[in-house]
């Protein structure tokens, strides 16, 4: 015998309207349509067994669906909450400067710019307040090309 719902969803005729159109319409990313097809099979009384055998799920992401619905709304069971994370160290102008950086010709006394002085150079202009070496060097590879190395890449002669 199966547990009784812990979440019961009971959708508005609105609400029912905008999962059908979002089922029937391929625009919207395959994980947001799965979601509207388990709160449509939840309205119906679909268990999470049935919705699971008919979807291909887990019930686990059945019981999630039916809670984040009764919790949060329409939205917060369709859409996933935005992800935190530390923001971003440097900013835009901070990686142009060091690409720029290692774009000038290198100190004397060195034949090409490596990514421990351009750290060292980058910290010494007060272009940031510090940086790892490993740092520059993913910032120049998002550049698309060497700016270390002893040719632009250019030509293989």
């Amino acid at each position: 015998m199966p547990r009784p719902l812990l979440y019961k969803v009971e959708l508005s005729p609105e609400q029912e309207q905008t999962l059908k159109a979002i089922t029937t319409k391929g625009t919207h990313k395959a994980r947001v349509m799965t979601r509207a097809q388990i709160l449509l099979m939840a309205h119906r009384q679909m268990g999470d067994l049935a919705i699971k055998e008919a979807l291909g799920i887990s019930v686990q992401m059945a019981q999630s669906i039916r809670k984040h619905f009764v919790l949060g709304g329409l939205d917060a069971a369709l859409y996933d909450a935005p992800h935190t994370g530390r923001p971003a160290k440097f900013t835009g102008q901070d990686r142009a400067a060091i690409t720029a950086l290692a774009c000038r010709e290198a100190p004397t006394g060195h034949a090409q710019w490596s990514v421990r002085l351009l750290a060292e150079k980058a910290v010494e202009l007060n272009v940031v307040d510090g940086i790892a070496p490993s740092t520059v060097f993913y910032i120049l590879k998002k550049t698309r090309s060497s700016r270390t190395a002893k040719g632009s890449g250019a030509s293989r002669n």
